[in-house]
């Protein structure tokens, strides 16, 4: 007898994360329902229950999110009832319906005053706005849902969206020298990679077509998910105009200058040091995402064949 496997409703369906695990669910045929702000305005509490329960899944991914950081110092009240409210509301609903929820969060938690690979136990201390926001996301989750499991990640690129890799590209076509970040360390992350981790993790909890929620709830948490490796703007910079040109990119960009934070002062405050570690990824979900150059060099080849 065919199985049918559980529903999932996605939040953010064409963001960085969101976009690239439509795709994976389409590939392998899992039923889905995809929603983006014009379909449902995550920053209304009414507009996100009344899709939950529209949709009826059995499964919500939350990959939408209120991203601008600079922009949150100034728009305080939209941060927080994207990044904060929506999923605390998402995580009652999954938890009022049986769901299992999926939540991303980010390094900005942190202040990155450690010098070591933060862990999930550590304090955080969010240095800006959008952070605090973030923090309290993760707090309403993990308070309204016992099946949840909440992905700190860092530095999302990708081919789609707005995300460091493609503004360097930009950039590099247009000027021939750039001033470059060079104080602030942390990691890259493939959203191709989050998306199959996310997939990865939903396959732990389906026997034979069924969500097993009690296995799920064993696991659930939050979890540090990161690409391996460690570098700075500037450096990610360097590498990824040496990687277009490597693949034949005409780039004007012929200087990438090496400055520190106070010489970009920006409205939102950055962590210096916001490297995450994955041993519990890998240890309690068996998950471990690849190197950033590596990651780097997969999407830059997609990026040369389709001029993303």
């Amino acid at each position: 007898m065919k199985t049918t496997l559980p529903k999932i409703l996605l939040f953010g369906n064409r963001g960085q994360v969101g976009a690239e695990f439509s795709r994976l669910l389409e590939v392998n045929a899992w039923p889905f329902f995809g929603v983006d702000r014009e379909e449902c305005d995550v920053s209304s509490p009414k507009a996100v229950r009344d899709m939950i329960r529209f949709a009826d899944p059995q499964v919500i991914v939350n990959a939408a999110a209120y991203t601008a950081v600079d922009r949150a110092e100034s728009e305080r009240e939209l941060a927080a009832a994207i990044n904060a409210t929506a999923p605390r509301v998402m995580a009652e609903e999954a938890m009022a319906r049986g769901c299992l929820f999926i939540h991303y969060s980010t390094d900005y938690i942190f202040d990155g005053k450690k010098q070591l690979p933060w862990v999930e136990d550590d304090i955080p201390a969010p240095l800006n706005v959008y952070g605090a926001s973030k923090l309290a996301g993760e707090k309403g989750v993990l308070a309204a849902c016992d099946a949840s499991f909440v992905f700190r990640t860092s530095w999302v690129f990708g081919t789609e969206g707005v995300n460091f890799l493609r503004t360097m590209l930009r950039l590099g076509r247009e000027k021939e020298v750039l001033s470059i970040v060079a104080d602030q360390f942390g990691a890259p992350t493939w959203s191709r990679s989050l998306a199959d981790l996310t997939l990865h993790t939903l396959r732990q909890f389906i026997q034979r077509g069924e969500l097993d929620l009690g296995a799920a709830r064993s696991k659930a948490g939050t979890y540090h998910a990161t690409c391996r490796g460690m570098t700075t703007w500037h450096e990610f910079a360097c590498v990824i105009f040496e990687s277009a040109r490597n693949l034949g990119m005409n780039l004007k960009v012929r200087e990438v200058v090496p400055i520190t934070s106070g010489q970009y002062p920006m409205p939102a405050e950055r962590p210096r040091y916001s490297i995450l570690s994955n041993e519990k990824l890998k240890r309690r979900l068996g998950y471990e995402l690849p190197d950033w150059k590596v990651a780097l060099r997969l999407v830059m080849n997609e990026v040369s064949q389709h001029n993303c």
